[in-house]
């Protein structure tokens, strides 16, 4: 029993590993990939994990690594992708392109009931999504503690 509770720790040890060294991968290079904020920087992502990984470049190869990459670590990496948190701000932004709004909520949600606009407008802008929003904000939606703004 001791034996198979150390392999069931070692692997988890291992899963842990992983998930950290991935997800570093995705927020320290996710800037690399232009244009920012778009399906085709997470695609160019992608296939740069996927050569970087040993696969080869032809489309049966990419397919295979994605693939293998499975649904549920593959969603969790395109979050992770597509969200900046702006520390300073306390302001967490979600803004992958499939969805048809940006989301700014509050990094720490104790305590602050909403998001002002004002504050929402100083994330967008430094993390280079104000132009790719609506600027009227006027259509932007507070509610919940968040901020929802449409894509342009």
């Amino acid at each position: 029993m001791a034996g198979t509770e150390l392999q069931g720790q070692a692997a988890a040890l291992q899963a842990g590993l992983f998930r950290f060294a991935i997800e570093a991968l995705v927020r320290q290079h996710r800037s690399s990939f232009a244009p920012l904020w778009t399906v085709e920087s997470w695609a160019k992502l992608l296939i740069w994990l996927a050569l970087n990984s040993g696969s080869s470049a032809d489309g049966a190869a990419l397919q295979l690594f994605a693939d293998a990459l499975g649904a549920p670590l593959a969603l969790r990496l395109r979050r992770l992708f597509f969200e900046r948190e702006v520390e300073d701000l306390n302001l967490l932004i979600k803004a992958d392109p499939a969805e048809s709004q940006v989301f700014v909520l509050p990094l720490d949600p104790r305590g602050a009931a909403e998001v002002p606009l004002e504050l929402a407008a100083e994330g967008l802008q430094r993390t280079g999504l104000e132009p790719l929003v609506v600027a009227d904000r006027l259509a932007w939606q507070a509610a919940e503690g968040l901020v929802a703004i449409p894509w342009v």
